[in-house]
């Protein structure tokens, strides 16, 4: 019992120091020499990558952000066969070391990616093609991306609830369905804005 428990705990810490891992800012300093903190929101995720080092520093920091969550989640869950407190608790993790990381004073980026990564370990492909589908749609109609992620997440939790109603896959959809509404909350605080072809169509 005490040794499950610690292996369970350095797992979690394992999950969230690699989930910590600041690949954006990394890339962008060292294949463009800028500071991604300084760009956009300012946010240090691979969007501002994109922006400030260009493809290559955004493409490698969007599959190293999905890949640092989708390695250890899948570690624990798919080849250790962890389930229940201690599993939610590690897939939950490289989210918590993304949006606070000690490499960047305990600050960090909106989680979307490690989100999905997270999925990947729990699910494979099942959850990760359902929520591709769903933020292309939603973004596809409007343009603030925290609504985006929010409808995202919870078409998400809709399927779970229907075709997978197990107590850890709800719990880290209904986890990420608040953490979206925490680090979007000025999005959220406006309404849905349609796109302009949306409006059109509308007659609006």
């Amino acid at each position: 019992m005490t040794s499950s428990f610690f292996f369970s705990l350095l797992l979690a810490l394992f999950a969230f120091l690699f989930g910590s891992l600041p690949f954006s800012v990394w890339f962008s300093r060292w294949l463009a020499g800028a500071d991604l903190r300084a760009v956009g929101d300012g946010n240090p995720g691979a969007t501002n990558a994109f922006k400030a080092g260009g493809w290559r520093a955004g493409l490698a920091s969007l599959l190293l952000d999905v890949a640092k969550a989708a390695f250890p989640v899948g570690l624990a869950y798919q080849v250790f066969g962890l389930r229940g407190w201690a599993m939610f608790v590690i897939a939950i993790a490289p989210t918590l070391g993304h949006a606070f990381s000690p490499f960047l004073g305990w600050r960090g980026g909106k989680a979307i990616a490690t989100m999905l990564g997270a999925w990947i370990g729990l699910t494979l492909y099942e959850v990760p093609s359902l929520l591709l589908f769903f933020i292309t749609f939603w973004y596809l109609l409007q343009s603030l991306s925290g609504w985006a992620a929010l409808l995202t997440i919870l078409c998400a939790l809709g399927y779970l609830m229907v075709f997978h109603p197990d107590a850890l896959l709800l719990g880290v959809a209904l986890f990420q369905t608040a953490f979206v509404v925490f680090k979007h909350l000025d999005d959220l605080r406006q309404r849905p804005r349609p796109r302009p072809w949306l409006r059109r169509f509308l007659g609006k």
